[in-house]
């Protein structure tokens, strides 16, 4: 498992300066022995400063470089190593077998990392606000409106009133009748996509409460957001908008899912048996008179 502190890291990297940048980029690569750098070794292996080196942990949310320090050291020691090296990005060299290799363990580690930083408080707050809105406003582009669609699918089968935007005329339509009885979700793995910001801005100006799910934990996205959840999910050079952002993506809506259907434990099961009962008579090899 990858250190949270790395994880925090890669989250933070573009809203940082480039010299904080380098710092934190030394930290990610030598999370293992990072903690044995003096705050001078630091700052040199990064072609920074130690004042640098400071606000980069400030940034992090450490009092100083000290508790960055013992972070660190903790953090590697309970770390496991895979077996292979298996976590660096896919090169033009690599066999088939190793890619394979490499696209599963980032897929897991992807998951594993995003469901050990989750808020828990925050998410409490957001299934909250789904379960008891008037309606969920979903919005989505590229990649991330696969997994809007999927979110729109979910409370739909359990009989939410929910829509799910990728087309930015329609969203921002949808998203100009909303009011404070209503939910606006904002997916975008980078934070930075304007079509999905412009509509989740205006559906918070209508009075929506708005959610925000991003990679990144202080992209533009995070700035119009009444809560933000985050996923810990790493691109690589062959890999943008990789499966394994959206299954970071999907393992954060289906927690908001599952906690909204435990908040309405028995709607949830009459709805899910109706529309069971309603779809199961178009499986070849089923007996369509069946419910």
């Amino acid at each position: 498992m990858t250190a949270e502190t790395v994880v925090r890291a890669r989250g933070l990297l573009p809203s940082l300066s480039p010299a904080e940048q380098r710092v934190a980029q030394v930290i990610i690569d030598e999370a293992a022995t990072a903690s044995r750098l003096t705050i001078t070794d630091l700052a040199e292996r990064a072609g920074s400063s130690e004042s640098t080196v400071i606000r980069f942990c400030r940034a992090m949310g450490f009092a100083g470089y000290s508790e960055l320090r013992l972070t660190l050291a903790a953090e590697a020691g309970r770390a496991i190593e895979p077996d292979e090296p298996v976590g660096s990005d896919i090169s033009e060299g690599d066999e088939l077998a190793q890619v394979v290799k490499k696209i599963a363990f980032a897929d897991a580690r992807a998951v594993e990392e995003t469901a050990s930083q989750i808020d828990i408080t925050v998410l409490e707050q957001v299934v909250d606000l789904v379960a008891g809105a008037r309606r969920v406003d979903i919005y989505g582009v590229g990649a991330s409106a696969f997994v809007a669609t999927d979110f729109q699918q979910k409370l739909f089968r359990i009989g939410r009133v929910a829509y799910a935007w990728s087309d930015t005329h329609l969203a921002l339509t949808s998203a100009a009748l909303l009011d404070d009885r209503d939910v606006a979700f904002g997916i975008s793995h980078t934070g930075t996509t304007s079509d999905t910001i412009d509509a989740f801005t205006l559906a918070g100006q209508r009075g929506a409460h708005t959610v925000a799910l991003t990679n990144f934990p202080k992209s533009p996205i995070t700035r119009v957001a009444d809560l933000v959840l985050t996923t810990a999910a790493r691109e690589t050079t062959f890999r943008s908008g990789a499966m394994a952002s959206r299954l970071a993506q999907l393992t954060v809506i289906d927690c908001v899912f599952v906690g909204v259907a435990q908040r309405t434990y028995q709607q949830t099961r009459t709805a899910l048996d109706s529309t069971y009962a309603a779809v199961s008579g178009r499986r070849i090899g089923t007996d369509r008179r069946r419910g």
